[in-house]
């Protein structure tokens, strides 16, 4: 008889052993097995979950960052991606937002997010109970600007593509701005002023907040699109090297808490 007590542990491709170590220690991971002769074999822990990696395949490119993956499905990702901001900060002065390796970054609400490491892996963290309709392209009812913005959300929140992301905005614009509701096109150009401070592309940013406010909107719509701009400033912050107050309480395996807020 089959007992339901399981453990999977994903075994990843590892281009560089101690860039790939040095990242996960930097992240808090405690290395549970090392060895690169005769064979590449590395184990890393944290919390209640581990990853293995070994010699890659022939022709991976780690600039592909499709070497491999896996998904850490959590009960909330906030803790968690808190504390690997918390621990890039200590480690590197700053969190790792863009090239390789790096940490993709967290709207409150939102039910993932995902670390690159050194080779080209993605580990993704996911919460329990995300619907799984979403990974599919969002709401079929939706049409028009608001059908765009439900893509751009798709796009940033799952696939981790802002740029793509920023051209599905653009083009609903575009195609359909003219007729579209007037919170849906606040909405947009919030939307397009957080994806240009993610891309770092600011040129156009006032423009868009000066059509923006040109707006007329009910007390509730714009307390939507508030929200919505309060995302800009929260990427800002996270962003600059400047470490936080700790958010990851709770949690075994997180780096220590930073002196000072």
């Amino acid at each position: 008889m089959v007992r339901a007590n399981e453990t999977t542990v994903p075994m990843l491709p590892c281009v560089s052993p101690e860039e790939t170590l040095a990242f996960y220690r930097a992240l808090g991971f405690e290395v549970t097995y090392e060895q690169t002769r005769p064979y590449l074999y590395l184990a890393v822990e944290w919390s209640g979950f581990g990853l293995h990696f070994t010699k890659p395949a022939a022709g991976v490119d780690a600039a592909k960052e499709d070497a491999g993956g896996c998904l850490v499905m959590v009960d909330a990702v906030a803790p968690y991606h808190a504390a690997f901001t918390e621990a890039m900060r200590q480690a590197y002065g700053k969190v790792l937002s863009s090239g390789r390796p790096r940490i993709t970054r967290y709207r409150p609400g939102a039910s993932r997010f995902t670390l690159v490491d050194p080779s080209g892996n993605s580990v993704i963290f996911i919460q329990r109970d995300e619907p799984q309709e979403l990974e599919y392209g969002g709401s079929k009812k939706l049409t028009g600007l608001a059908k765009a913005l439900d893509n751009a959300r798709i796009l940033r929140e799952f696939k981790g593509d802002d740029r793509a992301a920023f051209r599905a905005v653009t083009s609903g614009l575009r195609r359909h701005g003219a007729k579209a509701a007037a919170v849906d096109r606040a909405l947009a150009l919030a939307t397009l002023m957080e994806l240009a401070t993610a891309l770092g592309e600011s040129g156009q940013i006032e423009a868009w907040a000066a059509e923006l406010h040109a707006i007329e909107l009910t007390d509730a719509e714009r307390r939507r699109v508030e929200s919505e701009l309060g995302q800009v400033a929260a990427l800002e912050r996270w962003r600059a090297d400047v470490p936080p107050a700790s958010e990851a309480g709770g949690l075994r395996g997180t780096a220590p808490a930073p002196d000072g807020d």
